[in-house]
């Protein structure tokens, strides 16, 4: 029998969580290996530097943007699902400096046992952030899936000579964070019973806030790096802009910007998701871990977030027009290296 949206709890329905679903940063790079590089010379970002969005020069003066991203519930809510999934979707272009104008649903639900009305709560969701991001979403395509999946393919646009990359990153940059870590740790308590209404409803406002104001105020400040912090939490998505941008980092765990009431949930196994557990083993490759800092402290930076905050490297004359809060800054050294003290 299907259920209305006030009966069903969308995080007992799918093995994970939001962004905390996506494959190991280790077991994706196995798989892409052997695919061969495409040599069209109008793309301009591809896959090889792992970032956000793909790029597409169309004329001198104007470029597409585009990505993809869906994922499980991370809410019980269907609307806030739907708000949520939206903007970690258009997140991505943000993200590489450009501004989203188009994107199509991605939908796997089950009517016969979820409901029309549940998938239409998703949806309205999705659609209300699109209309506060300026974006138009002119359809999609669904699949029949007992498992829930929501998502967008978003294209955006941006002049070439504009294009932020991850790859830009210069030693000296100072690193900025626009939004506080911590949502896993939140939605993993949530899903297993462990979270108060009060901390879901600091994760949601965080994930649903849309990163087009940090984006154009870090353009504005001339980054020289910019990506977005999701499933692979603070520290994977930071190796991936040293290691395309050729430099390491150094970073301030105790500068970190924390939601509210997450860091006490690290205690907790229970509350930690094997995406944030993946991250947290992906990254003993790369990071060097200072003495005295707290356990909690290391699980934080390896949260598995979803539509997270922007990480901005911008020149260190600059700096103080540079959105978020300062968490460290891009150092000499092997590239991709991250050194947390």
């Amino acid at each position: 029998m299907a259920t209305s949206p006030e009966q069903v709890r969308l995080t007992t329905l799918s093995h994970g969580a939001g962004c905390a679903c996506k494959i190991s940063a280790d077991d994706l790079r196995e798989a892409l290996r052997d695919l061969r590089e495409p040599t069209d010379p109008a793309l301009l970002v591809g896959a090889q530097t792992a970032d956000d969005a793909a790029v597409y020069q169309l004329r001198p003066d104007l470029a597409l943007v585009q990505s993809v991203d869906f994922f499980t519930p991370i809410v019980d809510d269907p609307y806030d699902f739907g708000r949520i999934a939206a903007a970690n979707a258009m997140s991505d272009i943000y993200a590489m400096g450009g501004e989203p104008v188009l994107a199509l649903n991605l939908v796997a639900f089950s009517l016969a046992e979820h409901g029309h009305d549940v998938l239409a709560q998703i949806l309205r969701g999705g659609q209300d952030l699109a209309d506060l991001a300026g974006v138009t979403i002119a359809g999609g395509h669904s699949i029949d899936d007992p498992e829930p999946k929501y998502g967008l393919s978003v294209t955006g646009t941006v002049h070439p000579d504009a294009v932020t990359t991850n790859a830009g990153g210069q030693p000296g940059d100072q690193l900025y964070l626009t939004k506080p870590i911590g949502g896993g740790l939140i939605t993993t308590a949530a899903k297993r019973g462990l979270a108060s209404d009060a901390l879901i409803a600091r994760a949601v406002a965080t994930m649903c806030e849309l990163n087009a104001d940090a984006a154009k105020a870090a353009v504005a400040a001339g980054a020289n790096a910019m990506t977005d912090v999701t499933g692979f939490g603070l520290l994977g998505h930071l190796h991936e802009l040293c290691d395309a941008s050729g430099a390491a980092a150094r970073i301030e765990a105790a500068a970190v910007p924390a939601i509210e009431g997450a860091e006490r949930l690290a205690a907790d196994d229970r509350c930690i998701a094997g995406g944030s557990r993946r991250n947290a083993a992906d990254s003993e490759r790369f990071t060097e871990w200072s003495d005295g800092i707290p356990a909690e402290r290391r699980v934080l930076l390896a949260d598995a977030m979803t539509s997270g905050g922007l990480l901005v490297a911008v020149p260190v004359e600059r700096s103080t027009d540079a959105p978020g809060v300062r968490v460290g800054e891009l150092v000499a050294g092997r590239a991709g290296r991250i050194e947390v003290e």
